[in-house]
């Protein structure tokens, strides 16, 4: 008698399971083809990434391999120009540093436009997007004031960025050429007082502070 409520039983729940799938057969095959169109959606992504990577890095050193001085350096530029709008997380910032490099632009709201386009890439690498803040940060030094060095160099000061101690260094450079010599020697025992410091950069505070600062 048991083994027949077993076997009626176990009849009951595959003839549950038969309607369920009958029930929902349309949301199953729904579901996996789209999973199936994601699948080769992300291959043909990569690939049309792969593809166009390769063409930008041919471009790139089809460019620099091929300057001189001499050359059609407006066309050069804006090859490289054309580079840096396609935001692309390698061949972008060379661009702009072989630009930079070679005087190519010297408008200077050019430059921080092309410098803002690099560092709003994406899916730039975090300490790369810290070391072109870094880097813009130097070239604005020739042009701006405290407050707005400061403030370019705030996204890397306040995290723990490998750029972090070389962006205090600059900013104490900067303060002590400004003749603000309490705040450089603040940015200075910071840099010593940071953990993580450039063994170099902390080694340049602690000499700065001595030559400059002892009493």
């Amino acid at each position: 008698m048991e083994e027949e409520i077993q076997i009626i039983n176990e009849n009951a729940r595959k003839e549950k399971l038969k309607n369920f799938f009958a029930k929902n057969s349309k949301y199953f095959i729904f579901s996996i083809s789209a999973i199936i169109i994601l699948i080769i959606a992300y291959f043909v992504h990569v690939e049309i990434q792969s593809k166009n990577q390769i063409k930008i890095a041919e471009k790139y050193n089809n460019i620099t391999n091929n300057f001189n001085n001499l050359q059609n350096t407006e066309q050069t530029t804006n090859e490289l120009i054309r580079i840096i709008e396609k935001k692309n997380p390698t061949y972008s910032p060379l661009a702009l540093y072989f630009m930079l490099d070679n005087e190519l632009i010297s408008e200077k709201n050019d430059i921080n436009r092309y410098f803002d386009i690099v560092i709003n890439i994406s899916s730039l690498e975090k300490e790369i997007k810290n070391l072109n803040i870094y880097k813009k940060a130097i070239y604005n030094s020739n042009f701006v004031d405290e407050t707005e060095l400061v403030e370019i160099l705030r996204p890397v000061t306040n995290s723990d960025s490998i750029w972090k101690s070389h962006s205090l260094f600059l900013l104490a450079e900067f303060f002590y050429f400004k003749e603000n010599k309490a705040e450089s020697k603040k940015l200075l025992n910071e840099i010593i007082n940071y953990e993580n410091s450039n063994p170099e950069i902390k080694l340049e505070s602690q000499k700065k502070l001595t030559r400059d600062f002892s009493e």
